[in-house]
């Protein structure tokens, strides 16, 4: 259940606020002077509140000012009936989360409450899932206790105090974002604001304004100046996702960013300082396309200050049975369901299945089996077609026959998701298992093994960092 808070001194625009949003997921409380909205925050902090700029007895600037101090990270959307007055400006500036003339434009307002409410639950509710726990039907969690996962949680505990960039890497559905909130939450800025972009979901034309802001006139449409999320988030942290994705324009002002700390909104002349952690994501070698040209160079360097990666699910399978008890148990809440386990010979099928789509496909595998089950177990037939066609039983294959079936069925299961860079996800998986072989083999030796390979031992580390390998030694290597 997800609250708000209206502040506002007119009755009708309270009540007209308060019927067109409360529903039976939002309760909407509502005050009608600063003071009684600032003590209604004292008593429970809301998930999102919606401030007048004009209040009997407090400017909503003051107000905002007070409320910024009992919970930086509460999303503020300011309304004002001036649009051209500085108060809404000013706190903006301050880190106030949006704000809106009046008359409101409904499907805008509805729009923006619900990013507000979105923004302020993923950088409170905790991301890290233990057995123990209860499963919560809103929300997401990193889930597993494998080796991989592990390695993970150590890594995110040794990065998190560190208050420097930070580079994601990992496949698509692996949990990007999750990784990203952890690390925030265990910060120095977890009471500070935490915003989220998906740098392949904005059009191009639009994601620098989004991220800088934009003065007046600065563009067709430009009707007023926008705060862009590296303004808005003053002293906390943003997350860009799917960075390799920016224009190489973005790219340019992103590199001064991350230099100087400074930048200027689109169409504006005026040098802005902001105090930000960036932590980005992709799922692309953003190395390999810096050496294409593709992506800026200097940029890849000051993005990969620190660099963690995600491992795909088809290497940690061993969280396969604790992944499925986590999403059954949310689901069951979800859908009204009572299921409760699965029969052996699905487990069987999920366990052979290449999971090209990662935790993401997993979490719509159970959702469909629940929804198609008759009883409290998940048999063979709840799940999705494409799963029920693994290997016939004792059916050999030729070396070649086996690598070509392999290869086909995970470019195929690309093609049925519709996923971009097939080429790249599909020669990681290979790179992956080939050099993890090489290097078993010759026991950890980086010399003898890019000789065994064909390539320069830098080529070699090259490809290790990218794909996030760990080289465990069992001889000294030969003196370089």
């Amino acid at each position: 259940m997800s609250t708000l808070l209206i502040i506002d001194d007119e009755p009708s625009v309270r009540y007209s606020l308060q019927t067109s949003l409360e529903s039976p997921a939002l309760v909407v409380a509502t005050a009608g002077t600063a003071r009684d909205g600032i003590e209604a925050i004292r008593r429970g902090p809301p998930d999102a509140v919606i401030l007048d700029v004009r209040l009997p007895d407090m400017s909503g600037l003051d107000a905002y000012r007070i409320i910024r101090e009992i919970d930086a990270r509460l999303p503020v959307i300011v309304i004002t009936a001036h649009g051209t007055t500085e108060t809404a400006i000013e706190a903006m500036k301050l880190g106030a989360f949006e704000y809106l003339l009046k008359p409101l434009d409904l499907n805008q307002f509805v729009n923006v409450v619900d990013r507000a409410i979105h923004a302020s639950q993923i950088s409170r509710q905790p991301v890290l899932y233990h057995e123990q726990q209860e499963p919560l039907p809103e929300g997401e969690r990193l889930v597993g206790g494998s080796p991989p996962m592990q390695e993970l949680y150590k890594s995110i505990g040794r990065i998190a105090p560190q208050d420097v960039t930070v580079l994601i890497l990992g496949e698509s559905g692996t949990g990007k974002e999750l990784v990203a909130r952890a690390i925030y939450q265990h910060s120095r800025r977890s009471q500070a604001p935490f915003l989220a972009i998906n740098c392949a979901a904005i059009p191009e034309s639009l994601l620098e304004s989004e991220l800088f802001g934009h003065e007046r006139g600065a563009f067709t449409g430009a009707d007023r100046r926008r705060i862009g999320k590296f303004e808005q988030a003053h002293g906390g942290t943003v997350f860009m996702d799917e960075v390799g994705d920016m224009a190489p324009g973005t790219q340019a002002k992103l590199l001064r960013l991350l230099q100087e700390k400074q930048f200027e909104r689109v169409g504006g002349n005026t040098t802005i300082d902001t105090d930000i952690r960036v932590m980005a994501a992709t799922n692309q070698d953003l190395e390999s396309l810096a050496a294409a040209g593709r992506f800026r160079q200097d940029l890849f360097y000051r993005l990969n200050v620190l660099t963690i990666r995600i491992p795909p699910l088809r290497e940690r399978i061993d969280d396969l049975a604790l992944l499925l008890d986590y999403f059954l148990a949310r689901m069951n809440q979800e859908l009204d369901r009572r299921v409760t386990s699965v029969s052996p010979e699905a487990m069987c099928l999920l366990q052979q299945h290449a999971w090209p789509g990662n935790v993401r496909e997993l979490q719509s595998t159970v959702q469909y089996a629940l929804v198609h089950a008759t009883g409290d177990t998940l048999l063979p037939d709840c799940l999705p077609p494409h799963l029920l066609q693994p290997p016939a039983a004792g059916e050999t294959l030729a070396p070649e026959q086996s690598v070509d079936r392999v290869v086909s069925r995970l470019v195929q299961e690309n093609l049925t998701r519709n996923a971009g860079n097939i080429y790249y996800h599909v020669q990681a998986t290979v790179d992956r298992v080939m050099l993890r072989e090489v290097l078993e083999h010759v026991k950890g030796n980086q010399v003898e093994a890019a000789s065994l390979l064909g390539i320069s031992r830098t080529t070699l580390r090259s490809k290790l960092r990218s794909l996030g390998l760990v080289v465990e030694k069992h001889l000294s290597e030969s003196p370089e």
